[in-house]
């Protein structure tokens, strides 16, 4: 599976089976830009444990704010439509390999 790019019309299907883990971040956050090649390696590695999906928050404050999201990146990990764990800031693969073994 590849990573998904998701907005408020469809954030709710693409998270309501499985263990999905969405990365909210922006085009201008540093950190989100550290955190990419990390979800794309976990994304090769795990793609038979997790879905991984990102959700653009200055084009989709709504989901955003559904969620509490104040802070970028944060990534959500939902596991059949409910969050089940969450990590703020940049994280190494490591520590975000344990969160998605952790909950599969």
């Amino acid at each position: 599976m590849a990573i998904i790019n998701v907005s408020d019309q469809n954030f709710s299907k693409e998270t309501a089976e499985g263990l999905v883990l969405a990365d909210f971040w922006a085009p201008w956050c540093g950190p989100c830009k550290m955190i990419a090649p990390v979800l794309e390696e976990i994304d090769g590695e795990m793609e038979d444990k997790v879905q991984i999906v990102k959700l653009d928050v200055d084009e989709n404050q709504e989901t955003a704010g559904k969620y509490g999201v104040m802070s970028i990146p944060t990534l959500l990990l939902f596991k059949d439509g409910n969050v089940v764990d969450q990590v703020i800031g940049f994280q190494p693969k490591e520590a975000l390999v344990d969160l998605i073994n952790k909950h599969a």
